[in-house]
């Protein structure tokens, strides 16, 4: 250490930042170590002392910077150094900076907050260069976004490839545990998935894994952090994230170092995420890494939203053929569906040799209904029809509305005479609904089962006939399809 502060005493440097404080403070620390040392509030004041001064040292406090406004111009003012020593005092939840400021030119980084004893660590190694990675490494992440991009060649579900994606980035070398922050359709965030070399749980971790953005460890926790805010972090020591639970928790997994990379938004703006790894061991990025690390946040982010919208899409052709299924008043199968239900169970009967009975039935007297009460009376009462006989029909039965206030009922396994029992709970059960606005109702009912050789559409005359006949025998009653 004496022949490092040796050479930092012929040094010149100059420290950036805005805040007066850290300033002062850096000036306590350093102001007798360096040749000279120069203080800039801004911008402006440091590319002057650069322009005047060989400045063996800058050092960048990206505390209280902004990105959105400061990015270009810090990254001018690397340039400028045109590879000199630059050093980047980066807070552990703006690691955003320092893929963007690496790309202007060569940086080594520390990671804030910092004990003075560190601080005075990483000073004194500013001016060594972080060595570019090594072939090893190279081939690592070359093997990992192939690994990467054969987990998402095939879609079979959400958690699925969400936990193949976490599986093929464990396999980096010095990574122990991979997983992946998802807030479904915008809504709240949970652990998509995780994926361990050696038994560590996030629940153990977190304590919990789901709404995860109301945990407490949110402005702690870098995978969280990152899916909330959609910023980058870097914790290369546990303890620096200000939770002490959670560093000793993480220390106790053997977790040294925690990146997290946002997922990408979509164009609605509704996506939210990260790909957080865990590392046994602390180290510096390069930008390759860096780089690596975002494109494959880049990766898991489409595959995520790609099986979002396989999911969404399966959501709703489910609706559009319920909507085209089913009947808009009542909600039961509509006619057209139960033309195609009768032909199948008319088949299927006649293939295994098994009964199949059909009933038809209509509300008595429903035009006076309408003419007395008026049509909103008489939709709530087709509604209440249509529930009360739903409420009394098996699971097997399946009620259709085949117009107006007509009904029909498939009874599949069901033989003539337990079809005229089934009709008779339902006349009864509907005879004794109230139906709102009105007095009660009844309905007539025709049964009947299929024959051997019989259409559907024959089976249905022979049933409305049966139909008929109740009405004509007075109605509120029951009758048997004639063979």
């Amino acid at each position: 250490m004496l022949q490092q502060e040796q050479k930092m005493s012929h040094q010149v440097a100059v420290y950036l930042n805005p805040v007066a404080e850290r300033r002062v403070h850096f000036q306590s620390l350093f102001g007798e170590q360096f040749a000279r040392l120069f203080l800039a509030d801004g911008l402006e004041q440091a590319r002057v002392l650069l322009a005047q001064q060989e400045v063996g040292l800058l050092v960048i406090d990206l505390a209280r910077f902004e990105r959105g406004f400061d990015g270009e111009a810090l990254g001018q003012l690397i340039g400028q150094r045109a590879g000199a020593p630059t050093l980047l005092l980066c807070p552990f939840e703006s690691a955003g900076w320092l893929p963007l400021l690496m790309s202007f030119g060569p940086i080594t980084y520390a990671i804030s907050p910092l004990a003075d004893e560190h601080l005075l660590r990483q000073v004194q190694a500013g001016d060594a260069m972080a060595a570019p990675p090594d072939e090893e490494r190279l081939r690592a992440l070359l093997a990992t976004d192939a690994r990467l991009q054969h987990a998402v060649a095939h879609e079979d579900g959400l958690a699925n490839m969400a936990g193949r994606l976490c599986a093929a980035i464990a396999c980096l070398p010095g990574v122990m545990h991979a997983s992946l922050f998802h807030a479904r359709d915008g809504g709240e965030l949970q652990l998509e998935a995780q994926h361990s070399t050696t038994g560590l749980s996030l629940a153990r971790v977190l304590y919990r894994t789901d709404r995860l953005m109301h945990s407490p460890l949110r402005h702690a926790f870098p995978g969280l952090l990152a899916a909330c805010t959609g910023e980058m972090a870097l914790l290369d020591a546990p303890a620096k994230c200000g939770e002490p639970e959670l560093a000793v928790a993480l220390v106790d997994c053997g977790v040294e170092m925690v990146l997290a990379v946002p997922l990408p938004v979509g164009r609605s703006g509704a996506q939210r995420g990260s790909l957080c790894l865990m590392f046994d061991t602390a180290r510096q990025f390069s930008a390759v890494e860096l780089s690596a690390f975002g494109g494959f946040a880049q990766l898991a982010g489409v595959a995520l939203r790609v099986a979002d919208l396989s999911r969404e899409n399966e959501q709703l052709a489910g609706r559009l053929v319920h909507m085209s299924s089913s009947d808009a008043l009542t909600g039961v199968a509509n006619r057209r569906h139960g033309e195609y239900l009768l032909s199948l169970e008319v088949r299927r009967a006649r293939r295994y040799h098994v009964p199949l009975a059909l009933i038809a039935f209509d509300v008595d007297r429903f035009k006076a209904i309408n003419d007395q009460y008026g049509h909103p009376v008489g939709d709530g009462a087709i509604r209440a029809v249509a529930e009360a006989a739903q409420a009394a029909l098996r699971n097997s039965d399946v009620l259709v509305r085949s117009g107006g206030d007509q009904f029909q009922i498939i009874a599949p396994h069901t033989s003539a005479i337990d079809a005229l029992k089934v009709a008779e709970k339902i006349r009864l059960a509907i005879a004794a609904t109230d139906i709102p606005g009105c007095d009660r109702v009844t309905v007539s009912l025709g049964v009947g089962q299929v024959s051997e050789q019989e259409t559907p559409d024959a089976l249905v005359v022979r049933v409305d006939a049966a139909l008929a006949r109740a009405k004509r025998a007075g109605r509120n009653c029951v009758e048997l399809a004639m063979s």
